[in-house]
């Protein structure tokens, strides 16, 4: 008998589950990335789909105070970069740390490598391979 409870709540989980708003259900897609002010996506975070190959500036609130910076899944990647879009890097060694994508062991926490204050644009790319 103390089954059948168990099983109520498991359906009326699943029930609500599924009456959910698809906007509030987590869908991997190209170009979405999750940005937060707080290490492991804490704090204050932002979730938007941005365009491949082209440069974007930090959300307000974000550039130069993020921590996470997570591409959802492995087909994009994106360089983290010093500067807005309309600057010009004049760095020897560069404006960016390199790539981030999905798998990358820093996109939790940026501060593990001194970025979370640095970071103000990024620009994405397709993770494409070529076959000569």
């Amino acid at each position: 008998m103390q089954l059948l409870p168990l099983i109520t709540s498991l359906v009326a989980v699943a029930t609500y589950v599924s009456a959910l708003p698809t906007e509030l259900l987590a869908k991997r897609e190209i170009g979405g990335i999750l940005i937060c002010n707080g290490a492991n996506a804490t704090g204050a975070c932002r979730y938007d789909v941005y365009s491949m190959n082209d440069c974007h500036d930090m959300p307000e609130g974000f550039s130069g105070s993020t921590k996470t910076f997570a591409p959802d899944g492995d087909r994009f990647f994106c360089f983290p970069k010093v500067g807005r879009c309309d600057e010009i890097c004049t760095s020897p060694t560069g404006c960016t740390f390199g790539s981030v994508d999905f798998n990358s062991p820093v996109k939790y926490d940026l501060s593990k490598i001194q970025w979370d204050h640095l970071i103000e644009s990024f620009r994405c790319n397709l993770n494409e391979t070529t076959t000569a």
